[in-house]
């Protein structure tokens, strides 16, 4: 299955310092007719406040988290902050929601990590008891049990006092492997992957995929520079891969290395990993093969970015979600090349 009509977003990855704020990338986004703006988290900024910010000084553009960090939050935490910024914003909230990985779950947030397939499906059903407010929301799953099974035995169930604007706030599930992408096919809205060769897709995970319904999305997240410099917007691109590669995981637990050996690049990804664990930073990202950029980014001078546009029509990606781009010509050259 391919998607000619792409739609398009942008993702402003984590809120880092003062003065990081994209408002006007996120205004010249909707002036230019962008879908989305997708905000990040990982183990400094929150994905909700800088999103909510945003939401407050647009009127159209949807507004998700690309993603909200299930540990980071109880799934009545989270389908708190969904319903109310869905209620602010007059229902633009798209809640893209990972179950990260037990560096950050267990080092960060100070939470075990078991069988997160299992969990995000109870996460999953609790937030959507909470939206639908048909009952008091309780939970037999061992994970997030409501009531609570101990402490002052006082638990009860009880209901949201919000009626939300939504009963059903589009979910969309952050997963790198096959079981988690046919987990996010057959009980979200929506994938969102981070690292995806647009060629290899249906190879790699078409028969995850098979049993989403026509509308699911599938929404990309694509480094975009458009430059006459290729060599250059190769070196900017490979940063994030080994960063991800190299530190975004444990040595010998690392679900992003799993995703780029998968890809093709087993051998340099263990390089590359390598590398940076041993603080060679500079190294490990000269080591990230320059295919495995180029393979999941839209890089070089506009036309080459325009024939290279045709790999991710031709695949599965309902809608790119463009990162690295913040001035408001290259917003609108990129908007004419995905949009036309």
């Amino acid at each position: 299955m391919t998607s000619a009509d792409l739609k398009l977003g942008i993702n402003v990855g984590y809120w880092q310092r003062d003065p990081d704020d994209q408002t006007e990338t996120v205004l010249a986004a909707e002036r230019l007719g962008y879908h989305a703006v997708f905000t990040a988290e990982a183990y400094g900024s929150d994905a909700f406040t800088p999103l909510a910010w945003y939401a407050a000084r647009t009127s159209r553009i949807r507004l998700g988290t690309a993603v909200a960090q299930m540990s980071a939050r109880t799934p009545a935490a989270t389908a708190m902050h969904a319903l109310t910024l869905d209620a602010l914003s007059g229902g633009r909230m798209i809640l893209g929601i990972g179950a990260s990985g037990p560096q950050v779950v267990e080092g960060w947030y100070g939470v075990p990590f078991p069988r997160p397939l299992a969990r995000t499906r109870e996460y999953l059903e609790v937030m959507r008891r909470v939206w639908r407010r048909e009952e008091p929301v309780t939970n037999d799953g061992p994970h997030y049990p409501l009531p609570y099974p101990g402490g002052t035995g006082l638990g009860k169930p009880l209901k949201s006092i919000v009626h939300p604007v939504r009963p059903e706030i589009p979910v969309y599930l952050g997963a790198e492997g096959p079981k988690n992408i046919a987990l996010a096919a057959e009980r979200t809205q929506g994938w969102l992957p981070l690292f995806v060769d647009p060629a290899q897709i249906d190879a790699l995970f078409g028969a995850s995929l098979a049993g989403r319904p026509a509308d699911f999305e599938i929404a990309a997240t694509v480094t975009t520079i458009v430059t006459d410099d290729l060599a250059s917007a190769l070196e900017f691109a490979k940063i994030p891969l080994a960063f991800y590669i190299g530190g975004m995981g444990a040595k010998d637990r690392n679900f992003h290395l799993d995703l780029i050996g998968r890809l093709g690049y087993a051998e340099q990804a263990a390089r590359v990993q390598e590398l940076f664990l041993a603080g060679r930073r500079d190294e490990a990202v000269r080591a990230v093969p320059d295919e495995l950029a180029d393979s999941i980014s839209l890089l070089g001078p506009i036309g080459r970015i325009k024939e290279r546009l045709e790999l991710w029509r031709n695949s599965p990606v309902t809608t790119l979600l463009v990162a690295g781009v913040r001035d408001e010509p290259t917003l609108r050259a990129v908007r004419d090349l995905v949009l036309g």
